[in-house]
């Protein structure tokens, strides 16, 4: 009998028992193949272990990122309505912006509506909901007075923390059984799209010549 073999599969077993706490895979011997098998692929991901929908059909990696990055932020705002269904919040984003204020402290209008990945007129109509509901305060900045400087006011933080448990909850399942490990690695990934996206938003390129102009400025890895 091979010892060692043994003692490397019964290894294999209790870091199999720990990691899957969740129970993203069955308590049996299937299971832990499954386990096994995935843990190997996710050592070495490439073009030949990964499937995806049209792959077959030469449907590209890019398409596939695309596509499940639109339906994941359509998931998230379904929890999201959920998460404030028979609250005092209208939308989503009142909640996002409060959180914003919460958690970075008080800031321009103008950085408040860019830190939130929206358009100015859309922002603007958000915090004006928001200064109406008296969950925010709005004062002239003392840098610039031609800037305002919006604060979250103790009813908006009361308004939060009565929605905080469900808000905790949604965003908990929009990351789904996902383990740690694998938490951090989206996290890494997704970091480095918001690092390349980000500062290409900000800059309110023209619809008509976005495209054009990131395409120009950047070179892309088509293999």
């Amino acid at each position: 009998m091979n010892y060692d073999l043994a003692k490397d599969v019964i290894q294999l077993l209790e870091q199999f028992d720990s990691e899957n706490t969740f129970s993203q895979y069955p308590s049996d011997i299937n299971g832990f193949k499954s386990w096994i098998y995935h843990q190997e692929n996710k050592k070495a991901p490439s073009q030949k272990n990964i499937f995806w929908e049209g792959k077959e059909q030469g449907r590209s990696p890019e398409s596939v990122i695309s596509t499940l990055l639109v339906h994941l932020n359509r998931y998230a705002k379904t929890y999201s309505k959920s998460a404030i269904s028979g609250s005092e919040f209208s939308t989503q984003e009142e909640f996002i912006y409060l959180i914003t204020l919460k958690s970075f402290g008080e800031m321009t209008k103008s950085e408040l509506i860019k830190k939130n990945i929206q358009e100015k007129p859309v922002g603007n109509l958000i915090i004006n909901r928001l200064i109406k509901q008296n969950w925010i305060h709005q004062t002239d900045s003392k840098k610039d007075k031609r800037s305002k400087v919006i604060s979250i006011s103790q009813k908006g933080i009361d308004v939060l923390e009565k929605q905080m448990t469900k808000i905790r909850n949604a965003t908990k399942i929009v990351s789904g059984k996902l383990t740690q490990e694998e938490k951090y690695l989206l996290i890494d990934l997704l970091t480095k799209l918001e690092n390349f996206h980000n500062p290409i938003f900000g800059r309110n390129i023209d619809s008509i010549n976005l495209i054009d102009t990131v395409l120009e400025e950047n070179i892309f890895n088509d293999k």
